[in-house]
């Protein structure tokens, strides 16, 4: 009665279910059934072929075929069919997977499958679309516009990045040169839950054409970072670019020699670029240069700004926001304020995994108590001395906690007062709009001026009363 009760009978069912799918991935079978299925499957549907050739009559190259190409050897599905070419690509090291000719691969696009050969015959290839009747009326034309815009993003990570420096000369123009500097987000120092957000802010920012437009706004953002020097800032520019695939244009504000040539460099800018300018602070505090305090405002949000600053990314780097004009600061100008703060326990230890491969050590916890009594250094500084005794990571650590000693010593003190990590924008008055969705507002920054004041004032007076208590158990001792 055992080999009929419905438990016995349930659990071998699921046994022979598990025999037989193992069976058919170990074998290839399960292959061998799909497309048998596809077979039986096909003979209820009508299909319609479109053909997109290699060149067109006049024997010129069709833009059309190389964008399907592109967008067809990115398929995860060519890996799972027959005859796929490996190829070398451009960047070294980098193996890619191409069509091979008479091959077809499927996909999927809006719940609808359709297939994709490659056919070549007489010196011409072609590659050939066949899409169920039923479904080409509703995909066709949002499927090839798709095609368009992975196709483009494909070959915009692609190509080659490029960094731009202006030059001095009697006109305002460019310097071009590789860009190969090899930071990305995974490798800077950072906070993990910050660099979260960057990231997720960046990708919006990638897919909000239609967002910004709909707003009437300009396709931009615009980033602020402040802090100490070494502290990563134009690491996480490069890394900024190379996640986006943009290229940098760094201008140097001390060879424009007015706000005219400031507006034509600025014009000669293309669209996917980072406009990056360095140690603002210094200019506003120096002003060695011809360019006005006005002539960089609009840089940044004038009239010239809207009409050629089209999905471009602009960086401002500072030691400090304490003495710049807050109304170079406001939403609209900066829409997103990044701290780069020397180097706390945390990034230590972060840097120590990086750098050294360790993650706990017997000397952390006098690195820690060091950073804890006010030391600190900035993460170039703790770097350089890692990279330097890679090979030994006990005398890389004893050789930071010798530099904390000496040069850090005191540098960490102003930390209480020091703004909080992160990624903020700035205060925001009601009924502002200039912000953009999924970014942190606040007034971190008075509430820190404010502590800042505070501590200062705390510290005076019991600095006085110290001295008031050491003058008088002098007098007492005398």
């Amino acid at each position: 009665m055992i080999l009929f009760h419905p438990l016995f009978l349930l659990v071998l069912a699921v046994c022979i279910f598990v025999a037989i799918r193992v069976l058919l991935y170990r074998t290839g079978l399960v292959f061998i059934v799909k497309k048998c299925w596809r077979a039986v499957e096909d003979c209820f549907h009508v299909y319609q072929s479109f053909k997109v050739p290699e060149f067109n009559e006049s024997m010129q190259e069709n833009h059309l075929y190389s964008k399907v190409s592109d967008y067809l050897n990115s398929l995860t599905s060519i890996e799972d069919s027959d005859n796929t070419n490996l190829v070398t690509g451009k960047k070294p090291n980098e193996i890619v997977l191409q069509l091979d000719p008479n091959q077809t691969i499927e996909d999927d696009f809006l719940r609808a499958k359709v297939t994709w050969r490659s056919e070549g015959s007489n010196g011409c290839r072609n590659l050939v679309l066949r899409v169920r009747r039923a479904d080409k009326r509703r995909i066709l034309r949002p499927y090839l516009q798709h095609i368009h815009v992975v196709a483009d993003e494909l070959e915009q990570r692609k190509r080659d990045l490029r960094l731009y420096m202006n030059v001095d000369g009697s006109k305002a123009r460019w310097r071009r040169v590789p860009f190969t500097h090899p930071s990305t987000l995974e490798t800077i120092s950072m906070e993990a839950d910050l660099k979260s957000k960057i990231r997720s802010d960046l990708e919006s920012f990638l897919k909000a054409k239609q967002y910004y437009n709909r707003l009437g706004r300009v396709w931009k953002r615009s980033f602020l970072l402040y802090g100490p020097s070494g502290t990563g800032k134009s690491s996480f520019v490069a890394a900024m670019a190379n996640f986006l695939s943009y290229d940098v244009y760094d201008l140097d504000l001390s060879k424009v020699k007015d706000d005219s040539e400031l507006k034509m460099l600025l014009l000669q800018t293309t669209t996917k670029s980072v406009i990056l300018i360095e140690d603002l602070d210094r200019f506003f505090a120096e002003k060695s240069t011809a360019v006005s305090f006005s002539g960089v405002s609009n840089f940044m949000d004038g009239l010239l700004n809207s009409c050629c600053a089209e999905e471009r990314v602009m960086v401002f780097t500072m030691n400090s926001k304490d003495q710049v004009d807050p109304n170079f600061l406001r939403p609209g100008r900066i829409d997103v304020h990044i701290h780069f703060p020397l180097c706390d326990f945390t990034a230590f230890r972060n840097l120590a995994t990086s750098y050294l491969g360790v993650k706990e050590h017997k000397l952390f916890p006098q690195v820690e108590e060091i950073f804890q009594s006010g030391s600190s250094l900035s993460p170039a500084e703790i770097g350089e001395l890692m990279i330097a005794n890679r090979n030994s990571p006990s005398r890389a650590i004893k050789s930071v906690i010798t530099a904390l000693q000496t040069d850090g010593d005191g540098r960490g003190v102003g930390k209480i007062g020091r703004p909080p990590r992160g990624f903020e924008t700035g205060s925001r008055k009601s009924g502002d709009e200039s912000g953009e969705p999924g970014v942190m507002f606040g007034d971190g920054v008075n509430k820190v001026r404010d502590f800042r004041k505070l501590y200062g004032f705390l510290r005076m007076r019991s600095s006085n009363n110290s001295q008031s208590l050491d003058a008088d158990s002098e007098r007492s001792a005398g």
